[in-house]
């Protein structure tokens, strides 16, 4: 039997069971504050910032740690930038085979055992690793003029097709960091209304992973 056949007969072997794949046999916790749900802003102009209040050397001061991969200040976007041409190799599978697929059993059981070869199993390991691979796709987010740096380079997860076959599962975020930016900040109180830039924390998502659905 040829490598093609042998293929198509381990396909669809592995349809034929039902298996809800978990390939990943340890599922991923997805965060339930990702991505995060839209800012709602008291459109008010007079809770802005002015001109004044934008001074680069303090605002950095304030804080800190500035990534330019994840922050920026003026719209990254301009002359078709892409935000994944930082990251080329986060959109491919790289490193080790994972411990789950290389586990996977490739043979053919129908009436009598055919063994997948050394080079079969190979591609069919590379091609399982492929398409069940959950990259982060990165794009540059606005969060508006009462953040400072008002760009953040946010992550999500691809979620075009399903991660598995037979199909069920999807990309979930797996895990996450926080990124420092300035919040202006406004509130009443006695002899008026007073505001400053404040440090807050803005969650990313960092990575995906195949998982079934919760």
């Amino acid at each position: 039997m040829d490598s093609t056949v042998l293929l198509a007969v381990s396909l669809a072997l592995l349809i034929h069971n039902g298996i809800c794949q978990h390939y990943f046999l340890l599922r991923p916790i997805p965060s339930d504050s990702l991505p995060l749900v839209e800012l709602k802003e008291d459109p008010d102009p007079i809770f802005d910032p002015k001109e004044r209040d934008f001074n680069e050397t303090e605002l950095r001061s304030t804080l800190g740690d500035f990534d330019p991969r994840f922050l920026a200040v003026f719209p990254p976007n301009a002359d078709g930038y892409d935000a994944n041409d930082d990251f080329p190799d986060a959109q491919k599978p790289s490193g080790i085979l994972p411990k789950e697929i290389r586990a996977v059993d490739f043979d053919a059981h129908s009436g009598k055992k055919l063994r997948a070869s050394k080079k079969l199993k190979r591609r069919l390991q590379q091609w399982l690793w492929a398409y069940s691979f959950c990259p982060v796709v990165y794009t540059w987010t606005d969060l508006g003029a009462r953040f400072w740096p008002r760009y953040v380079r946010a992550g999500s997860c691809l979620n075009k097709r399903s991660c598995s076959v037979p199909e069920g599962m999807q990309c979930r975020p797996s895990s996450s960091t926080h990124l420092a930016v300035l919040r202006w900040r406004c509130v009443q109180r006695r002899g008026g209304l007073k505001c400053a830039w404040i440090p807050v924390q803005y969650p990313i998502i960092t990575d995906c992973k195949c998982s079934c659905a919760s």
